[in-house]
């Protein structure tokens, strides 16, 4: 089959390479669409942590055209969504269901060849029923997921005023679930004019250009000098993952869902702001409960299903297998404005 074999970073080489038969409790999924994750984007301009060959993408989707002797909760022909996280099942904490703190996973993707490629063996248990989903919406779920993960365990009250450090992909699907949740104010906080529009035509009620205008004065005149209820960090910015803490009123949350690349120094005020304010910090790690993979990936499902979620309004690019570098190179040089961006490596049906 034909893959986009990562070699170093951003050094992708389109090339043959051989994929086995299935074990007995394997599917082979015909991957028809995959999304480049922000971490994936911070890997490239870092360092590559995972054995090299590697063959990249967690999040995607496609059609299951074989199965091994002993799977019988997926047919061929179904098609699916893939679950990249593979707990180990015997730690201390997937005994708990507290599957996202596995210890010992493994990563489709990362640790193992993931939706880079033409085809891919998954467990059986790592795939879920997606109906009449297109394929670029199913490969959506696993961020989607992610969102509700902060979501649900963050906890929205009725009437909380919510603010969201950055309005990329993550941040406009923790919009949407948010307002799923009951959340009527949302503030959405970057310092790209496009994404803020994009963010007022999700459901924000207020934006702040953190580039242009006083953030701190904006959230005094918006909540009448109190702060926010909750401030959710999806950005992962050193910046923002101290402001959360400069806008958070007293008895307040801040819950954080982007990743650190770079150590972070917090200033005083920022600091003894945890203690004087009393605030609760929680970090959020993956997107998954008991039973495994959690609500987080049901209620994913079952809400865009319905029409409650929208996602095709979020996909920018779309790129075919062979052209994985130039994807990535857009992204890694900013070339233009872009939200999620697809590789489809089986050709692909605009919107399927």
């Amino acid at each position: 089959m034909k893959a986009a074999v990562l070699y170093k970073e951003n050094h992708f080489v389109y090339e043959d390479i051989t994929i086995r038969e299935c074990e007995k409790n394997e599917v082979k999924v015909k991957v028809m669409a995959a999304g480049i994750c922000g971490s994936d984007v911070h890997k490239m301009k870092n360092v590559w942590k995972y054995p090299l060959p590697a063959v990249m993408g967690h999040e995607f989707a496609g059609v299951v055209v074989d199965k091994g002797l002993a799977v019988t909760n997926i047919n061929i022909g179904d098609r699916v969504a893939v679950i990249p996280f593979l707990p180990c099942n015997h730690c201390e904490y997937c005994v708990r269901g507290q599957f996202s703190l596995c210890e010992e996973h493994g990563m489709i993707g990362s640790k193992s060849f993931g939706g880079f490629a033409e085809y891919c063996n998954i467990p059986a248990t790592n795939v879920l029923p997606i109906g009449d989903l297109s394929f670029e919406e199913a490969a959506m779920i696993e961020p989607l997921a992610v969102a509700l993960h902060g979501v649900l365990n963050i906890a929205p009250k009725l009437g909380d005023v919510v603010a969201v450090f950055g309005a990329g992909t993550i941040g406009m699907l923790t919009i949407q679930w948010l307002k799923q949740a009951g959340v009527h104010e949302i503030i959405a906080i970057d310092i790209a004019e496009e994404k803020l529009t994009d963010a007022k035509n999700f459901g924000c009620t207020r934006t702040i250009n953190a580039k242009y205008e006083n953030l701190l004065e904006k959230i005094h005149e918006y909540t009448n000098g109190l702060g926010v209820d909750i401030a959710l960090e999806c950005a992962g910015s050193q910046i923002t993952q101290e402001q959360c803490l400069l806008i958070t009123r007293k008895k307040g949350k801040v819950g954080y869902l982007g990743i650190a690349y770079a150590d972070v120094t917090l200033r005083e005020q920022a600091f003894e702001n945890i203690f004087r304010r009393e605030l609760t910090l929680q970090g959020f790690w993956n997107s998954y409960s008991a039973p495994f993979p959690g609500e987080e990936w049901t209620k994913s499902i079952a809400f865009i299903q319905n029409g409650r979620i929208k996602l095709k309004e979020l996909i920018s690019h779309r790129f075919d297998l062979k052209d994985t570098q130039k994807a990535f190179d857009l992204i890694i040089g900013r070339k233009e404005n872009y939200g999620k961006v697809l590789i489809l490596p089986n050709g692909g049906v605009l919107g399927e």
